[in-house]
C-alpha cells in the first residue's frame, strides 16, 4: 500500500521521464520511420492538447475521487510509451504520442487533487522535484542505449512501463485512494461560490509560471546551438535547465517555510534569463540555464497550491483549472517565443520571460 504523496510522486516522475523522452527520441523516431524530423515536431504538443481536453471534463473524471483517473492514466501512458518505443510506422507513433499526452494529462489533473491541503505547496514541490530528476535521466538513457549500437535508443522509453503498472496495481488496492468525494478547501462552513476575481488571478499565476518554465524547456537546446555548440552536444548540455530545476525543487520544501520563494525565485529566474540572453559563450549560456532552472523551480508548485487553496473552490475544479492553465501555457508560451525569434535574435527573445515574471509578481502582490 502506498499513500497519496507516493502515488503523485511516481506519476510525476514517470511523466517527467516520458515527456522529456518523447522530445529526446524525436530524431531517432524520424530516422527509424524514414521521415523528416520536422514532420514529427508537433508530437510533444499532444501533452498540451491532452491537458486542454481533460481540463474540460476534470470535475466529471474526479467525481469519484482520484483513484479511477490515476489507474486509467497509468495504463494509458504505459500503452503510449510502449507504442512509441516499438512503433514500426508513423500511425503507430502518432497513436502512442496521443496516448502519452492523454495519460500524462490525467496525471497533471489528478496530482493537485491528491495533494490538496495545508502542505500542498511543499508536497507539490517534492513530487515535481522527482519529475525534474527523471527528465534529466531520459536523454541520457535514450542516448546511451542508442550509442551502444545494439538496439534502438527508443527502447529506453520502456523503462517507464514497470513503475506505471506498479502504480496502477497498488492504487487499485490502496485504501488511501478509494473512491470518494474529492477534498475541498476552506472551512466546512464556507458556502457559495469562490470569488471569480481571485480564481482568475490565481489561475493566471499558474499560466505565467508554466509559461516561463516551458520557454526554457523547449528552446534551451536551440539557444545553446546558436551559441556555437553542435546540435548533439547542445542536446546533452540542454539538461542544464532541468538539472537546475531539480536542485531548486529539492531545496524548495525547506525554503518555502523560510523565505518568500516567489519573489526570490522570480528574481533568480530573471537573472538567469538575462545571462542566457546576453552571454556569447556556451558555458555562460549553460550557467544561465542552471540559474534560471533553480529560480523557476518553486514558482509552479506554489502557484498551483495557491489555486488549490482558493476558498470555496473544490479540489476537483481546482485540478481542472490547473490542467487548463498548464495546457494553455505549454501550447502558447513556446510558440510566442518562437514567433518573437522570427523578428529578433533568439537570445533577445528569451527576454519575453521578464514581463511574464513581472506579471506573476504583480498578481501575487494583489
Amino acid at each position: 500500500m502506498i499513500g497519496r504523496v507516493q502515488q503523485a510522486g511516481i506519476a510525476q516522475a514517470v511523466l517527467g521521464y516520458a515527456i522529456t523522452g518523447l522530445g529526446a527520441c524525436l530524431v531517432l523516431l524520424a530516422d527509424d520511420l524514414g521521415v523528416a524530423p520536422e514532420q514529427l515536431g508537433w508530437l510533444p504538443a499532444t501533452f498540451g492538447f491532452g491537458l486542454l481536453a481533460l481540463a474540460l471534463t476534470g470535475p466529471l473524471l474526479l467525481r469519484g475521487g482520484p483513484r479511477p483517473a490515476l489507474i486509467g492514466g497509468s495504463l494509458v501512458v504505459a500503452l503510449g510509451v510502449t507504442l512509441l518505443a516499438l512503433a514500426p510506422n508513423t500511425p503507430a507513433a502518432v497513436t502512442g504520442a496521443l496516448l502519452l499526452g492523454a495519460g500524462g494529462a490525467a496525471f497533471v489533473l489528478v496530482t493537485p487533487a491528491l495533494l490538496s491541503g495545508s502542505e500542498a505547496a511543499i508536497q507539490l514541490t517534492k513530487v515535481n522535484a522527482l519529475s525534474s530528476i527523471a527528465s534529466v535521466l531520459a536523454p541520457a538513457a535514450i542516448g546511451g542505449l542508442d550509442a551502444t549500437g545494439l538496439v534502438g535508443g527508443r527502447l529506453a522509453l520502456l523503462i517507464a512501463v514497470p513503475p506505471l503498472l506498479y502504480l496502477a496495481a497498488t492504487t487499485a488496492r490502496s485504501r488511501s485512494a478509494q473512491p470518494g468525494p474529492a477534498p475541498t478547501d476552506g472551512p466546512p462552513s464556507a458556502h457559495g461560490r469562490p470569488a471569480p476575481g481571485l480564481v482568475a488571478r490565481r489561475w493566471a499565476g499558474v499560466v505565467l509560471a508554466v509559461s516561463v518554465e516551458f520557454c526554457f524547456t523547449i528552446w534551451a537546446v536551440a539557444r545553446l546551438a546558436e551559441a556555437g555548440l553542435a546540435l548533439a552536444t547542445a542536446a546533452v548540455v540542454g539538461t542544464a535547465f532541468p538539472i537546475g530545476m531539480a536542485l531548486g525543487r529539492l531545496a524548495g520544501p525547506a525554503l518555502i517555510r523560510r523565505i518568500p520563494v516567489v519573489p526570490v525565485g522570480a528574481a533568480v529566474t530573471a537573472a538567469g534569463a538575462v545571462l542566457v540572453a546576453a552571454a556569447g559563450h556556451p558555458a555562460a549560456v549553460t550557467a544561465g540555464l542552471v540559474v534560471a532552472g533553480a529560480g523557476v523551480a518553486t514558482l509552479y508548485p506554489v502557484a498551483l497550491a495557491g489555486l488549490v487553496a482558493t476558498p470555496r473552490l473544490s479540489a476537483a475544479h481546482a485540478a481542472s483549472l490547473g490542467a487548463l492553465a498548464s495546457g494553455t501555457a505549454i501550447l502558447a508560451a513556446p510558440a510566442a517565443l518562437a514567433r518573437l525569434a522570427d523578428v529578433v535574435d533568439l537570445r533577445l527573445a528569451f527576454l519575453i520571460t521578464l514581463p511574464l515574471l513581472a506579471l506573476l509578481l504583480l498578481i501575487r502582490r494583489r
